[in-house]
């Protein structure tokens, strides 16, 4: 009777377990559980991956805006290194006038631009620039004859 009881006992949890048995396997564990958890851990690095990847994007990107932008001024510095003797038409304290007169100037073809002084706070126009001495006082006289008798030469530092 005694194993009629366990024979009977065991042909019903495995029949009834089928379920259970095919989630958790034999001895409780599922391999489908393992195998969940392992492509969980894939998925993670993955995406752990693309970031690192995207972050690594993002500064050689910042990288390049940072050397564009370094170009830029030291090209502007060697500009104005080069060329640094202005014929000044104007000088003025209200940034709006001196932007006036610069328009004013581009309408009669020059190429005026308005220079800092960095003495004063003067907004200086300047009508041309030149790169030698000798060629800025020849334009300068010849600017003060013809346009501008007021004109004057300004050498930046």
């Amino acid at each position: 009777m005694r194993n009629t009881l366990i024979i009977a006992v065991a042909l019903l949890l495995s029949l009834s377990s089928c379920k259970f048995i095919k989630e958790k396997g034999w001895f409780g564990t599922s391999k489908a559980d393992t195998l969940v958890a392992w492509q969980a851990k894939q998925d993670s690095i993955r995406l752990a991956d693309s970031v690192a990847i995207e972050i690594e994007k993002m500064k050689m990107i910042e990288q390049a805006r940072l050397d564009s932008l370094q170009a830029i001024e030291d090209e502007r510095q060697e500009w104005e290194a080069r060329y640094k003797y202005h014929i000044i038409v104007g000088s003025f304290l209200t940034p709006e006038y001196a932007k006036d007169y610069v328009d004013m100037y581009k309408s009669m073809g020059y190429d005026a631009k308005i220079v800092m002084d960095s003495a004063n706070r003067f907004n200086l126009v300047s009508a041309e620039v030149h790169e030698s001495i000798s060629e800025a006082i020849n334009r300068l006289v010849c600017y003060q004859d013809t346009v501008n008798f007021e004109s004057w030469l300004y050498i930046k530092n």
